[in-house]
């Protein structure tokens, strides 16, 4: 339980927050070199890559002993001054994989956007009609109240010779019968 802790207080800090604090400070330069930013911005690829696969098969790999601690690894292999793992990973796999399939990728992304347009169009006039059910029931359920109490209302009361008032039923017969 702790070592999970530490590992993700690790992936946080060494994966995400020192990496974001070093773009900031390369895009706030004055004069950006642009291998900087093409070694940040490959960096960045590669770990949403990562988060992405990690996702998909996390419940596969997660159980392996040191996996948090592999990863802890991989990042700072990404982006250490020395390794500068990102640039060779980018160039040796990610790139050739991306340029090889990239029409595929495009067409893909464009049916999943259709298909999303489609699913929310649906389920919004499902919505739409399912409201508009429930407002109108909701409407003749007030008619019906309001009827039922001006019926209550309406009803004629009698005042009798004794000064006692009795309400009158529809069939003439009064209260007290």
């Amino acid at each position: 339980m702790l070592g999970s802790l530490l590992t993700r207080c690790l992936i946080m800090s060494f994966g995400y927050a020192y990496p974001a604090f070093e773009c900031y400070k390369i895009v706030e330069k004055n004069r950006v070199e642009i291998e900087e930013l093409r070694f940040w911005c490959q960096y960045w690829i590669i770990v949403a890559a990562l988060t992405v696969l990690e996702r998909l098969g996390d419940v596969f790999v997660a159980w392996l002993p040191m996996y948090g601690e592999a990863k802890v690894a991989i990042f700072i292999y990404l982006w250490y001054p020395k390794t500068r793992g990102s640039g060779y990973i980018y160039k040796t796999l990610l790139r050739p994989y991306v340029s090889k399939h990239e029409t595929d990728i495009d067409r893909k992304i464009l049916e999943m956007r259709a298909r999303a347009w489609d699913l929310t169009v649906f389920y919004w006039q499902n919505f739409a009609q399912y409201g508009q059910t429930a407002f109108f029931q909701f409407l003749n359920y007030m008619a019906a109240q309001s009827s039922k109490m001006t019926k209550a209302t309406a009803e004629p009361v009698n005042v009798q010779s004794n000064g006692s008032a009795a309400s009158t039923k529809p069939n003439g017969a009064s209260k007290d019968d």
